[in-house]
């Protein structure tokens, strides 16, 4: 189900989103609420260093009224191995060659697939049967887990591993509108559904207060983004 717009469901379906208080998975949150689902909204404080985006997401969900926010804790600090969860420097200044050439030291292993795990069982208690991200394929920094091919593994896999899926009653789907647009045209959806992307962060390294650097590649992409949409 990637590469798709979100079509309307009825009123109050539950579905969880995951909420990072980006760019990206703010516009995914105005998409579900325009659908009409019941969002649930699901945030991780998982030991990265640009923390400020868990404040961020707690007042998008707020003022988009979610059905209910839960923020999980997870530390992969103890895992390290990224500029997000590490003592290792945030690249900054890349130019777009640079970008898109092989796998940056800010990907989090294994983070979408954890996140998603989480967003399963949450889905599962709660009976939705949609999980939405804003993985994205064209800005996606090389990030090997916001693949289209990767999501519709991980979907596959999601119905062999729940009681649903297994007895026949619902299919998982995990939905991601955005996994096929620019940055530009996400940017545009956003406006339309009434997002402020003031309140959202995008930054890998930001300031105390939530300033961002505007050298990381997350900066470079969101600013890109928004000279664009000016075209």
């Amino acid at each position: 189900m990637t590469g798709v717009t979100l079509a309307p469901v009825p009123e109050g379906t539950p579905d969880v989103v995951l909420l990072s208080g980006g760019l990206d998975s703010t516009t995914v949150l105005a998409l579900a609420t325009k659908a009409g689902y019941a969002v649930n909204a699901l945030t991780f404080r998982y030991g990265q260093r640009h923390d400020i985006e868990i404040t961020r997401a707690q007042q998008i969900a707020a003022r988009w009224k979610v059905a209910r926010h839960v923020v999980c804790d997870i530390d992969l600090r103890l895992f390290g191995g990224s500029a997000l969860t590490a003592e290792i420097d945030v690249p900054k200044d890349r130019d777009a060659a640079a970008m898109g050439e092989g796998i940056p030291i800010t990907y989090v292993p294994a983070r979408n697939t954890i996140f998603l795990s989480f967003a399963l069982a949450w889905a599962e208690v709660l009976g939705a049967n949609d999980l939405l991200i804003g993985v994205n394929a064209l800005d996606y920094s090389g990030y090997p887990d916001c693949r289209p091919e990767y999501i519709a593994a991980y979907e596959t896999m999601a119905n062999l591993a729940t009681r649903a899926g297994v007895e026949g009653t619902a299919r998982t789907r995990i939905l991601t509108p955005l996994i096929a647009m620019t940055k530009a045209q996400i940017i545009r959806t956003g406006l339309a559904l009434g997002v402020n992307y003031s309140e959202t962060i995008s930054c890998y390294d930001p300031a105390a207060d939530g300033t961002p650097c505007e050298h990381c590649d997350a900066c470079v992409l969101r600013a890109r983004g928004f000279s664009e949409l000016q075209m």
